[in-house]
């Protein structure tokens, strides 16, 4: 039994995992993608940046398909939403930035993703229709000594799907970002506000591709906040986050399209 199922967390080294000829020159354009993040419009104080894209997987072939974005006044969004997960936007819909199309056709994401999805595990009835995945890039960007840049939400949490890998790609310059595993009756607080014997582990991602997952119901999880490193210039902290839920055949009294208020629906 692989440790996530069991104790729901595990770390990865997916440098050692993920091995191809044009590995490195595609961690190189990843990287690269993160220089150009936009600006998070909803906590532009809190010096975080990011870009968002939704995907499904296919059961068995394990084939990654793009869905389509959201245009915008000329610009390509997704939609994000977390229910009542994340308390700092409760039942509130948010739309990023559109990954680009060459983050997109990048064969190491698509590696990633395929790696983490065969780490999943589902009851057999959420197996019948395809997966759906959102793919973060958020960035945590300082400038200045008094600087800090904060996740969301900034405590130990849970994401509401049932399975988050967490890919470092770029750490420089920084201090903090400490990464902490709890209970879930531990939710919402911060970690100094927990018993040390109740904080199941705490680490710090350091290096390209090292990593780690999450399995929601079992665990909640904190990533700390970020301030500027002893040398000269910006600091930054750049990850990649993935989230998978099942697209089921959802109980018809959850479809809120069966609940008749035909003036909020749209023509797809």
């Amino acid at each position: 039994m692989s440790q996530l199922k069991e104790a729901g967390f595990e770390y990865y080294q997916l440098k050692n995992k993920l091995q191809y000829q044009g590995m490195d020159e595609d961690l190189e354009k990843l990287t690269k993608a993160f220089d150009h993040l936009p600006s998070d419009e909803y906590a532009p104080h809190l010096n975080r940046y990011r870009r968002y894209a939704r995907a499904l997987i296919m059961p068995r072939t394990h084939e990654v398909k793009w869905l389509p974005e959201t245009k915008i006044e000329g610009k390509d969004y997704y939609e994000y939403f977390q229910g009542s997960f994340n308390p700092e936007y409760m039942g509130e819909y948010r739309r990023f930035p559109a990954l680009t199309k060459e983050s997109m056709n990048n064969r190491l994401l698509e590696e990633i993703i395929r790696f983490d999805f065969k780490e999943t595990f589902w009851m057999r009835e959420d197996a019948l229709m395809p997966f759906h995945a959102g793919i973060h890039f958020v960035k945590l960007l300082v400038e200045n000594e008094d600087d800090t840049a904060v996740s969301s939400p900034n405590n130990l949490h849970q994401d509401g799907e049932p399975f988050t890998f967490a890919h470092l790609i770029r750490r420089n310059n920084i201090k903090g970002a400490m990464n902490a595993i709890s209970i879930p009756e531990h939710r919402g607080k911060m970690p100094e506000d927990v018993a040390d014997s109740e904080i199941t582990t705490s680490f710090y991602l350091e290096e390209p591709l090292e990593s780690y997952s999450v399995y929601d119901p079992l665990v909640t999880h904190y990533v700390g906040e970020v301030e500027k490193g002893n040398e000269a210039g910006t600091g930054e902290r750049s990850a990649i986050l993935i989230d998978f839920q099942p697209t089921v055949i959802a109980d018809p009294d959850q479809i809120r399209s069966m609940h008749g208020d035909t003036s909020k629906m749209i023509y797809v």
